[in-house]
């Protein structure tokens, strides 16, 4: 899961960001609203965590803008009226959530928000192999794997396209963030891991040229 936060407290967003990529989550990371237009402009987000209260150009106005274009937005506001919460989700914000907040509320409602799709449910299952989405953990047969987080996101995305082809461009967007190499063999590498961690008979097919399906 590829996340956005936009906040312009340098100290918060970089807790933020460490944070949910502990809970296995590829992070980027602006200050202000500008910065985030550009960033959604480049990259295909799953969730944009985006404060209201920036600066350069308002939470308002990038949210008005990203709203109903593909990623889910959680709203962060200092102001916890009823009404404020109101126009935010009027705005186009998927979710609202109040400062300061529980750290394990941020990340719950992060995962909710990427599971608001029809083919990614929360468990994802293909012959013996599942993935619990919510719990982050996965299993083929009674076999728990122990997956590193792009192992797991890579994994993830597999099953969630249900037998179409992901390219490895597609898995770098979703799975890595902004610091990864484009042009690196990192995708293959992992994929490699991947495939080692899962056992016979393999899953994963590579289409020369193309990418990856489960």
């Amino acid at each position: 899961m590829r996340v956005l936060v936009v906040e312009d407290h340098a100290t918060l967003a970089d807790r933020i960001a460490q944070g949910l990529r502990q809970a296995g989550m590829a992070v980027d990371v602006v200050h202000d609203g500008a910065m985030a237009l550009d960033a959604v402009a480049q990259t295909a987000y799953d969730v944009i965590v985006l404060d209201r209260d920036l600066p350069v150009v308002h939470g308002d106005r990038v949210c008005r803008a990203v709203a109903g274009s593909g990623p889910r937005i959680l709203m962060l506001t200092a102001a916890a009226d009823v009404d404020d919460r109101v126009d935010g989700l009027e705005l186009g914000a998927d979710d609202y959530l109040p400062k300061p907040f529980a750290f394990a509320e941020l990340v719950a409602r992060v995962r909710a928000l990427s599971r608001r799709t029809p083919s990614a449910p929360p468990v994802l299952q293909r012959g013996d192999l599942t993935v619990d989405r919510a719990r982050h953990r996965a299993s083929r047969g009674s076999r728990p794997l122990s997956l590193t987080r792009k192992e797991f996101g890579i994994l993830e995305m597999l099953l969630a396209a249900d037998g179409a082809l992901v390219s490895a461009e597609e898995l770098i967007e979703h799975v890595w963030d902004a610091h990864a190499d484009p042009f690196s063999n990192i995708v293959s590498v992992t994929m490699t891991r991947l495939r080692r961690k899962l056992g016979d008979p393999p899953l994963i097919d590579t289409v020369v040229g193309k990418g990856y399906r489960m």
